[in-house]
């Protein structure tokens, strides 16, 4: 997601950018180089907020355990996916829980730029919940939320198109999964961040991204991130939903989720 080139922007200079920065303003990237050294500058910009292109050759697919034509209203299925900004390459680990091996390491853990999803079928529709880690667990990201929010919304695409042509077997069994809803997680420390959204069916997400379907307002999501209109599990045992408890241990009710966050920095 590039995310480590957003880590080396100093204070003073957050201060200039919002969620949509005016890039006429010139790089992000300065650090008082040679002018003849400051061309290579524009790179890291153009990445960060140039088009948002998906390229198969730098895709990794891994399957663990997971039958690769199995409809995941049956079988659990989650997607881990990491991106190199040394190597560029994407790596999707398909498997029946999150990949936790690829989430190691000191650069992952600085990072934060991982994305987790799951098939859920709830109430007997099938729906995509999608997970990204805004900030919190670090003062680094914490400072760059509102960079990292704009980053993950603009690269998202990008991993729903990685989701459908990594696991092409699956969807082209099940073409009609491209319909299915997809419920983005937001997770912050900072309550505007701190927020569920619904992208749309996951064929126009993976196209067009958000668009309105993303806004707060046509997604009844408060500043809590706890929209109406999610979809909910059945409180008894059934056979309408699957799988019956989430297979990612983030947190979906978001507004507890903020309480605890909270909590923890008072003390």
């Amino acid at each position: 997601m590039a995310l480590a080139a957003g880590l080396f922007l100093l204070p003073a200079q957050l201060k200039q950018h919002s969620c949509c920065p005016d890039l006429r303003r010139g790089p992000l990237l300065v650090f008082g180089k040679p002018r003849e050294r400051r061309r290579r500058s524009i790179a890291p910009v153009a990445r960060l907020f140039g088009p948002a292109i998906f390229e198969a050759s730098k895709l990794k697919v891994l399957f663990l355990g997971v039958d690769e034509e199995k409809h995941p209203g049956k079988l659990p299925r989650t997607y881990t996916l990491t991106h190199s900004d040394v190597t560029s390459k994407i790596t999707l680990a398909v498997s029946n829980t999150i990949n936790r091996a690829q989430l190691q390491g000191w650069y992952n853990r600085l990072q934060r730029d991982e994305v987790v999803a799951e098939w859920k079928k709830v109430q007997g529709k099938m729906s995509l919940h999608v997970h990204c880690h805004i900030s919190g667990g670090h003062f680094l990201l914490d400072l760059i939320a509102n960079l990292r929010y704009y980053i993950f919304c603009k690269e998202l695409p990008v991993v729903l198109k990685a989701f459908v042509h990594g696991d092409e077997t699956l969807f082209n069994s099940y073409p009609e999964l491209e319909e299915a809803m997809v419920w983005v997680y937001f997770h912050s420390s900072l309550p505007e961040f701190n927020r569920v959204e619904c992208w749309g069916s996951l064929r126009d997400a993976a196209s067009r991204g958000r668009g309105k379907a993303g806004d707060a307002s046509s997604s009844s999501s408060s500043s809590s991130g706890s929209p109406m209109d999610r979809p909910r599990q059945c409180q008894v045992e059934c056979d309408c939903c699957f799988p019956p408890q989430s297979l990612i241990p983030w947190p979906h009710d978001l507004q507890e989720e903020y309480q605890e966050s909270a909590g923890q920095l008072q003390q």
